[in-house]
């Protein structure tokens, strides 16, 4: 039988044991975490990323990736890896089911790539040596340790009761981020729409050219389709005020049976081939612009990148790309720092290189946002005048110069650590 002191001492070392000590901890592993992650490999900085599912997440099944976020992965060293497998789509077409009439939608000219989100997730994952992903780790608190002067710590609580003492936090756990609400950053809004989204399966090859299409009505819902490759194409339906929740089946009935009379039998028919290990249905919810421009997106050393600093609606087709970009621009301050400090992390000055990265981020951000919300309004509002604009002069006009406004963008290089150059580029157009 052991005595007290014994007892005392074992869970003294047990208490220990759970507390670790990080120069950087990511909070999720989506695609800004694991960019954010690589990106630093690439300063010379290792990142610990805890990620609170049980492996990568492929919630979303597909993202399309525009020019700028092509550049993102350039910097970072992976698009080496994913051009091969992705034919660029250059065109698209929007079809009015109730006139016949079809619009042509012309992408810029290096076209725009539909990806498995999963694939991009593991070409960033590949880059990291295997310990960096912390698997099942849910986060329970957050606090920021005071060291003297400007210098704080931020510690990390996790459920299973481990301590994590970082130099650096950066919140990239997504739209439901535990670290913005910790920082104090606006709530969601809903924006009164939803998206239903899949994968179809043609074994024998599904015969469509590489080009997006959707489809419109007089309903809010806009449906579409875009292939993979040829045997796969993404889908989506998007609708106002639907609520879809429920198991795979009844979310692919429930939308054969709302599309059926409205939509041509070619977008039917994908549904009918849909991987329904693939579906999901979410609310579409974004943060208010001014909730970025005016908000904390920063507190000393912690931070947010991706979807928990700018949910954004889907209708550019950009919130992957603008994780991307955080991930390069904040590599790029952070790396700066470290070369300017001799390969050492300094906490007067790495709060002061995020303080630089949510500056160059901030508006960026808060355009794409609104930019994203005005395209989705103007393409399933249900007044008469917004039908009248989206039919008469939303695709031929509009369309092309909001997308430019996403698209033309280069987010700059990464700092070369091996001759401790550091990279000054901030990009804004």
């Amino acid at each position: 039988m052991k005595s007290n002191t014994q007892c005392n001492w074992q869970h003294i070392e047990e208490e220990e044991e759970m507390e670790l000590m990080e120069d950087v901890v990511i909070v999720g592993a989506g695609i800004a975490g694991l960019a954010t992650a690589v990106a630093l490999k690439r300063v010379g900085v290792r990142a610990l990323v805890l990620e609170k599912s049980k492996g990568l997440r492929s919630t979303g099944t597909a993202l399309t990736l525009t020019p700028n976020a092509w550049l993102a992965l350039d910097a970072l060293g992976v698009s080496h890896k994913l051009i091969p497998l992705y034919t660029p789509s250059i065109k698209g077409y929007v079809t009015n089911v109730s006139t016949g009439e079809v619009q042509e939608v012309l992408y810029p000219r290096q076209g725009i790539r539909t990806l498995h989100r999963k694939v991009l997730l593991e070409a960033l994952a590949e880059e990291l040596a295997a310990d960096s992903i912390r698997f099942s780790s849910r986060l329970a608190a957050i606090q920021s340790l005071e060291q003297g002067g400007d210098a704080s710590m931020a510690v990390v609580h996790l459920e299973d009761g481990t301590t994590i003492k970082s130099k650096v936090l950066i919140g990239c756990d997504g739209v439901h981020s535990v670290v913005a609400r910790w920082l104090g950053l606006a709530e969601l809004v809903h924006s009164g729409r939803s998206a239903v989204r899949g994968l179809a399966v043609f074994p024998q090859g599904h015969g469509f050219k590489q080009e997006v299409r959707f489809f419109l009505d007089e309903s809010t819902n806009r449906p579409g389709f875009v292939p993979l490759n040829d045997r796969e194409l993404y889908w989506f339906l998007v609708s106002q005020g639907e609520n879809m929740e429920g198991e795979a089946e009844q979310i692919q009935r429930e939308v054969l049976e709302k599309c059926t009379e409205k939509f041509p039998s070619e977008y039917l028919d994908v549904v009918r081939h849909a991987d329904l290990s693939s579906l999901s249905w979410a609310p579409l919810m974004f943060r208010p612009p001014w909730g970025i421009i005016f908000g904390k997106l920063s507190k000393g050393n912690v931070t947010v990148a991706g979807d928990a600093m700018h949910p954004m609606t889907p209708d550019l087709g950009n919130g992957g790309g603008a994780s991307l970009e955080d991930a390069v621009v904040l590599g790029r301050h952070i790396g700066n720092s470290i070369i300017n400090n001799g390969g050492l992390i300094v906490p007067g000055d790495m709060a002061k290189a995020i303080d630089d990265y949510v500056k160059e981020r901030r508006w960026r951000a808060a355009m794409l946002v609104t930019a994203s919300y005005l395209s989705g309004r103007m393409q399933q509002g249900d007044k008469w005048w917004i039908k009248f604009l989206r039919d008469r002069a939303f695709y031929k006009y509009f369309f092309s110069w909001l997308a430019r406004l996403a698209v033309v963008y280069d987010c700059g290089k990464l700092p070369n650590i091996s001759s401790g150059e550091p990279d000054h580029s901030s990009k804004k157009d």
